[in-house]
Order: structure tokens, then sequence, then C-alpha cells
């Protein structure tokens, strides 16, 4: 009839700061499963090392080895509200017979809420409030920031929460306390509400000039572009993606062998498009990083459990890894009339959920630049062939950094890339 609740989920801890921990998720089989469980775990600040999983489409186990990201080992991690969450999106473990995957919540939207944080302006301020949300696991889905000329900042933060818990009024209560207590005499004033029609207002964003969205969106990456995404060190040459296809070896599935260098969030963005595209992995296997580079082995069917023979099909699925291997996030850096903008762009996947982590990722690297940010916005923009969720900075010149500066803008947007990659 099924196994345990609490045997759904095992985490455990090494037995020194620098073992990584072991998360086992063994409950029945769902559609991108191993994506939302990965989402999750990068969510949290979590780099998988080593990942095997396997699955007969109807049963699944899966066995992460994960190890706390450099840039977030600040954060408190809660291993209890960690097992929770994956708990959440895993099929619960009844028969065939009674399953809906409607159950564990996998078709509803959550609540968005709309904080509204007013302080005194502070360098690194808006990473700072950024990291109580995100230890607060809460997701930022949109964002107006504006600083007034006397100094002071207003934030609009609409977000969920991952612990299902803001319709309460003690989670909201606790929130705007803990916020107070963090910024103590910079806080001016914390609200905290069910967002309404405004939300939607903020969903897209104000227009794109055709130059900077050809730019940050174009699928074709010149010589020059290439290597700046791909750079790791001063000296190292760009590193490529390889996917080889194997239609022997297996009489059921087809062989994906890959090979690229190691980044965050690898694992999320492979089993990602594999989601998107319909792509079923039975077994796959994460191998730990050699020399900077990962290599994997996944035999993936289509949802009809038949390998996949249409070359259309693999072009496209080789196509879009290697995108996504060599080229996770776009980062470009313009002007915007007088001002100096800065722009981050990632896919959203098909069911409408961004990256993790990417608007702390970026808050993070311009405070250690030592760069201010007059406003920012977080919104989406549609382009031909998917759906992009797009973050947009305008940024306060200094001294210390002079944005006109080319040398100093490549600077900038090297430094935030190595951040986003976790170089």
């Amino acid at each position: 009839m099924g196994i345990p609740a609490d045997d759904v989920v095992l985490i455990q801890q090494g037995n020194s700061p620098h073992d990584p921990t072991i998360v086992t998720v063994n409950c029945p089989d769902k559609s991108g499963l191993g994506c939302d469980l990965c989402r999750i775990i990068l969510e949290f600040g979590l780099h998988i090392t080593r990942a095997d999983f396997q699955t007969d489409g109807k049963w699944c186990y899966i066995v992460l080895w994960v190890v706390q990201l450099q840039h977030s080992n600040l954060l408190r991690l809660d291993w209890d509200s960690l097992k929770n969450r994956l708990l959440r999106v895993s099929p619960p473990c009844l028969t065939p017979l009674y399953y809906d995957q409607k159950l564990n919540g996998s078709s509803a939207a959550p609540s968005v809420y709309l904080l509204k944080f007013c302080c005194v302006d502070r360098k690194g301020l808006l990473h700072d409030v950024t990291e109580v949300l995100t230890e607060l696991e809460f997701t930022i889905q949109r964002l107006k920031v504006m600083t007034t000329p006397d100094g002071k900042v207003v934030d609009l933060f609409f977000i969920t929460d991952g612990r299902e818990l803001l319709h309460t009024k003690k989670r909201q209560d606790d929130t705007c306390r803990y916020l107070c207590d963090v910024f103590r005499e910079y806080c001016i004033g914390c609200e905290l509400q069910l967002a309404g029609p405004e939300c939607d207002t903020q969903r897209n964003l104000s227009s794109l000039p055709l130059v900077v969205a050809e730019e940050l969106f174009s699928c074709e990456l010149s010589e020059k572009e290439s290597c700046m995404q791909a750079l790791r060190t001063a000296t190292t040459s760009p590193k490529k993606a390889i996917v080889t296809v194997d239609n022997l070896l297996s009489p059921a599935h087809t062989l994906l062998q890959i090979q690229c260098v190691d980044q965050k969030g690898l694992f999320y963005d492979i089993l990602r498009i594999s989601k998107d595209l319909n792509i079923q992995v039975a077994y796959g296997r994460f191998s730990s990083s050699i020399k900077g580079y990962r290599n994997m082995d996944l035999f993936v069917q289509q949802t009809d459990g038949k390998k996949i023979l249409d070359p259309k099909l693999l072009d496209n699925l080789c196509s879009r890894l290697k995108e996504e291997m060599l080229h996770p996030l776009r980062v470009i850096i313009t002007n915007r009339g007088p001002d100096t903008e800065l722009l981050v762009a990632n896919p959203v996947e098909l069911c409408g959920k961004g990256r993790p982590r990417v608007f702390y990722d970026v808050t993070l690297a311009l405070k250690k630049l030592g760069i201010c940010i007059f406003s920012a916005e977080i919104g989406r923009h549609s382009t031909q062939d998917r759906q992009w969720e797009v973050y947009r900075f305008l940024l306060v010149e200094n001294g210390e950094f002079p944005l006109a500066s080319g040398q100093a803008r490549n600077q900038m947007a090297a430094g935030i890339r190595r951040t986003l990659m976790g170089w």
C-alpha cells in the first residue's frame, strides 16, 4: 500500500561540516518530479555534488549528495523545513487507484502577498533585505524598489511563502517583527497583506528597447559573449558543452552522455529542459566534479515509453541542453538614458516558475563590488519560443567604480556572472 511518510524523504547529514549531506527520496513517480526536487534544493542554497536516480515510471528512487553553497553559508539552513518542502512536492505513497497528482498541490498556484518595507537607505540594503526574506523561505515573484530624494527607500515585494503559512496572522506578524528587529533604526515601516490587482500590473516589464531585447535574448552568441559566459578564471580558456546521443546501447531508452563545466544549478537546468520537453528520465547518474567538469549519463524516453528516434526532437533537445549549460543566465549592462542599467534574464519553466535565488545572487554581487542600486524591478518578457524572467537594476555612479568605463562594466558583468554560476 506504500511506505510511511517519514521514510519518503530521508536527510542524513555528514559527520563533519565538509562532508556532503545525503538526501534520499523514495516515492511514486510523477512528471517533472526530479526538476521540482532540484529546484527546492537550489532554493535552499544547496549544491548537488553527486546524484543517482531511477524510475520505472511508477516508482522512483533518488539520492542526492548536497553541500551548502559558498555564498549561502551565512544563512541558517532549516533541514526540517527542507524535508517538509521536499515531501510536499513528492506524490503521496498511496495505491494508483486513489492517487491524484492534484492532491499534493501540484496544480495549485501559491497565493501572492505584498510586503511594503520602508527604511533609511544605506549601501547593500537591498541585498540585506533579500537575505532576510530568503532565510524566511519567501520567494520574490515581483519587485519594485524606489529611492526617494530624502534618502529613504520604498520596497514593494510581491512574495510567495515556501512554508505556505503566510495566510496566518502569526506568520505575517512574525515576519514584520523580524524585519524591524534586524534593521532596527533604519526601519521606518513594514506592512504585509494579500496582494490585489496591483500584482498583475507589476507582472510585465516596462518595454525593453528593441536593441536591448535582441542582445539579451539572442539565441546566437557571438564568440566574445561565449567567452564571457564560460569565463571561470582569468587564465582558463572557454569551456564547451558536449552532448552525445546513443540509441544502440539500450533497446528501450536513448542514452545522453553529457560533459560540461560545473556550475550552480546545473542538474536543475538539465531536468528543467527534460520536463519542459516532456522527456522522461528513467535512469541517471550525475558524477562528482573532476577538474571543474561534470559527466552525466541519462537514459531517457518519450512520454509513450519509447526511445527518441525523431531527428528534429533529438536536435532540439541537444541544442537546448547545450544552450542552457553554456548560457543559463543572460547578463548585460547598457545605458538607459543618462543612467547605467544592469539586466539579468533567465528562462521560466512552462509551469510559470522562475529560477531560484537569482535576485539574491545579483544583489550579493553588487554589494561585494560596492555598487549601489537606485531602483530595481522584476518582470516577465515573452519571446517567440519561451518566457523569460528579467531583473532590471538602475545603478548609482560612484568614484570607486566608474560605470561609464567599458572595462569596469566588463569586470562588473564577470563578477555578477561568477556569483550566479557559483564559480
